[in-house]
């Protein structure tokens, strides 16, 4: 069975702000509900580019993701190497330029064996994804010193 989560939210930031830190993974921990980042392997041709294996650890999860798409200021895309009892996990980070921010869709596509371990993983994904989303918006709110309309983010 494949499952799908998508999450949208709007932040008051440009897009280069927003993907500067999706870039740096050793950021993720200070916006986000991730415990610690480490790279395992540089890219091909950049650091954190394009074949980068980036490992994250939230207790007891030690997730371990590598970088498949680049697209400056508009995309990251990864793949799960290991680290979650699912199968085939892509998740692609686009980034839209709207009235003077980003709009920040994260898009996590995986396949579960198991249908009531794939619907348990999908909730806990769902959840850590919008906290995820929620707190780089933040992020990117305030390296620009601004903050969202209505507080909802949009």
């Amino acid at each position: 069975m494949v499952h799908t989560i998508e999450v949208e939210r709007f932040a008051a930031a440009e897009p280069s702000v927003v993907y500067a830190l999706l870039r740096d993974g050793s950021g993720w921990p200070t916006w986000s509900p991730l415990g610690s980042f480490e790279l395992e392997r540089p890219g091909e041709t950049e650091r954190e580019g394009v074949g980068a294996i980036r490992v994250f650890r939230t207790w007891p999860v030690r997730s371990r993701e590598r970088i498949v798409e680049l697209e400056q200021d508009r995309r990251l895309a990864y793949v799960l190497e290991s680290g979650l009892p699912i199968q085939d996990y892509r998740a692609q980070v686009d980034l839209e330029p709207r009235d003077g921010g980003t709009v920040i869709r994260w898009r996590s596509v995986f396949g579960a064996r198991r249908p009531l371990l794939g619907r348990l993983v999908h909730t806990m994904l769902d959840r850590f994804i919008r906290r995820l989303v929620a707190g780089l918006a933040a992020a990117a709110e305030s390296v620009n010193g601004t903050r969202t309309m209505d507080g909802q983010g949009r």
